[in-house]
């Protein structure tokens, strides 16, 4: 498909620089930018073993019970964004247009996540874990344009496909926690810091798009308009892979605040191919390679030499927005 597509994208640039040197007018470029606004939040998916939550938890050191202060469900979208553009039309006649537009969309960042646990009484954190995502995207669009010729204030309505040849979704985490050591006094604790990113990467999609705009002449070739632009570009999770991890523990005794003993260091080199890589499936049953358990921060799969298997996410890279570009006649 995208040798397709890239082919299409070719054979259409060339048309254009061919009907500039001849100068018929029928075809134009565009250039645009704009910013676009979620319509359609929904619940972002988990993280791994975290779910889409923000959550605020106390411990009690005397009885070791756990209370939960407050939850909050994270919801949202990633159609929320940067979008910018270069486009190539043709006009069939004075009413109809056919264009083919490559763009590239940066949403903003969202929480996907976050959980802190606090000493009962005090703002001590024991745990905090934060995680952050956006997304990157390429797409292709092809449209229909329709308008009444008007040659001044021309209102215009454009109709088509979106079809994404390359995208991401960029996940940041970083999490924080104090643990008690096995065999020591209550004052020695393990201070353990880990920052990983992971990317997650799309199966084949596509979308529509739907604009309303207006252009408007200030010369005899070039022109500006302005457009309201709506999208829908729903997106199914395929793989992910971590790809940067560090993670540093510390024994420290509390009392004295002198470290016992050198840090503790984790890196990417040290992760399995199930804690590195992830195959997102429809159903997880007994064959999927599921955790079987944990030890300390490493997570332990059924097969820990092959990637692990989670449930699908799905997000939204469309949205409702404005556009602002110029339009050269060739």
């Amino acid at each position: 498909m995208r040798r397709i597509l890239l082919s299409t994208i070719a054979c259409f640039s060339f048309a254009i620089i061919t009907n500039a040197q001849s100068g018929n007018g029928k075809f134009y470029m565009k250039v645009t930018g704009g910013y676009f606004f979620s319509v359609s939040p929904g619940q972002f998916p988990d993280v791994g073993p975290y779910a889409p939550r923000d959550e605020v938890h106390t411990y009690n050191p005397g009885t070791g019970a756990t209370t939960t202060v407050s939850e909050k469900v994270l919801t949202g979208s990633y159609g929320e964004g940067v979008r910018g553009g270069i486009a190539g039309g043709y006009n069939i006649n004075k009413y109809i247009a056919v264009e083919l537009s490559v763009n590239y969309y940066h949403s903003k960042t969202n929480l996907m996540t976050r959980n802190v646990t606090t000493v009962q009484g005090t703002s001590n954190e024991l745990g905090r874990i934060e995680s952050n995502g956006h997304v990157q995207a390429i797409d292709i669009a092809p449209s229909v344009v329709i308008s009444p010729g008007y040659d001044k204030w021309n209102p215009y309505v454009r109709l088509g496909f979106v079809v994404p040849v390359w995208g991401r979704l960029y996940i940041e985490t970083d999490a924080s926690k104090t643990s008690p050591v096995p065999g020591q006094p209550a004052a020695v604790v393990a201070k353990t810091a880990i920052h990983r990113k992971e990317e997650v990467k799309p199966n084949v999609t596509f979308g529509f798009q739907g604009a309303f705009g207006v252009v408007h002449p200030v010369s005899k070739r070039i022109s500006i308009f302005l457009e309201a632009e709506y999208r829908n570009v729903p997106v199914k999770s395929k793989s992910k892979e971590v790809t940067t991890y560090n993670e540093n523990t510390k024994i420290v005794n509390t009392a004295t605040g002198q470290q016992i003993g050198p840090d503790r260091p984790r890196g990417l080199n040290d992760l399995s191919v199930a804690e590195r890589n992830t195959d997102y499936v429809t159903t997880l049953d007994q064959s999927s390679n599921t955790p079987t358990g944990t030890s300390g921060t490493t997570t332990n799969y059924k097969n820990n030499n092959a990637p692990a298997n989670e449930l699908k996410s799905f997000i939204n890279i469309g949205g409702m927005g404005a556009n602002l570009g110029i339009k050269i006649r060739m």
